[in-house]
């Protein structure tokens, strides 16, 4: 059932959930000994199932298993699975450096005679179309973008989609703060904004930095998810590289048909300290605009409980 819109802005045309470095493993073992990384996930899949009805995609852009192991794909796609189905969005899965392409392929894409070259696909969402591409370097941790994967993706890119195209790759080519990560960055960056400059990329998405953090790049807004397993200090001393055991997120990514929007979701059992539900909206929707602003926008004393 179409709502009537409360502003300017009308819905989103497509709606995808950005998840990012999940680092299971084997088993369900707890990442260094400490962080439960199956129940993390699981936590943002609940909340994800409230959205039922408002996800096209689920995208994780890589490091889903922390050592490429096949048992570490089987869970988080028990973990996702449900989730695409119970929502109807698509579940799109990302190269990262701490995957392996062959058990990648064969768990995750269903491909077990893919090989082990890059695992590059295009998938279409209604007319938005999403390229995922692989940065990964068998055996290091940093990125690097083959000459025949830019060859494709030129290929790729020389056709529009209706609705434009999403690009998402695991090293995203955006500046960070982090001591040493410029170690870890992606190789042939101006051979990729070659590439991307003056075709229809409305969009990229990455991980690899574990925190959510914004940039352009090529003329392009760049959009890097927070990680699921653990989060980087940013505020630990200069040239120190601290991970925290919190601070864990995905992000939305609205699309509409002139502009792009994301938004950073916090992972967790939070105490609700405001809320509004859905008779209050409907009640909202049922008013002319003057009456909207009177029992919305009107200055009160609003009372919380706790």
């Amino acid at each position: 059932m179409d709502h009537p819109r409360l502003g300017r802005y009308p819905a989103a045309r497509h709606v995808i959930a950005h998840l990012s470095d999940t680092h299971l493993l084997e088993g369900g073992a707890p990442l260094g000994g400490r962080a439960d990384t199956v129940a993390h996930l699981e936590r943002a899949a609940a909340q994800m199932m409230r959205m039922s009805g408002g996800l096209d995609a689920i995208l994780i852009s890589g490091d889903v298993a922390d050592m490429g192991e096949e048992d570490a794909y089987r869970r988080a796609r028990a973990v996702l699975e449900p989730v695409a189905e119970a929502t109807g969005a698509r579940l799109i899965w990302v190269m990262g450096n701490h995957d392996e392409r062959e058990p990648f392929r064969a768990i995750l894409l269903d491909d077990p005679d893919g090989g082990d070259g890059p695992v590059n696909q295009v998938i279409d969402l209604d007319g938005l179309r999403i390229i995922a591409v692989d940065s990964s370097v068998p055996g290091f941790h940093h990125g690097v973008l083959e000459p025949n994967t830019l060859d494709w993706l030129d290929e790729v890119l020389a056709e529009p989609a209706p609705h434009g195209t999403i690009v998402a790759l695991h090293h995203a080519p955006i500046a960070t703060p982090l001591a040493l990560m410029d170690i870890l960055e992606l190789r042939r960056q101006e051979q990729f904004e070659e590439v991307l400059r003056d075709r229809d990329v409305r969009l990229i998405l990455g991980g690899h930095l574990h925190y959510p953090t914004q940039g352009t790049f090529a003329g392009v807004p760049v959009s890097v998810a927070g990680a699921l397993a653990y989060t980087m200090d940013l505020s630990a001393p200069p040239r120190h590289l601290v991970g925290i055991d919190g601070g864990r997120s995905f992000s939305l990514v609205n699309c509409f048909d002139d502009a792009v929007v994301t938004s950073v979701v916090p992972v967790g059992d939070h105490r609700e300290i405001t809320s509004f539900g859905e008779q209050f909206l409907a009640e909202v929707e049922a008013l002319d605009e003057a009456g909207r602003l009177d029992k919305f926008s009107r200055k009160r004393e609003w009372v919380t409980d706790g």
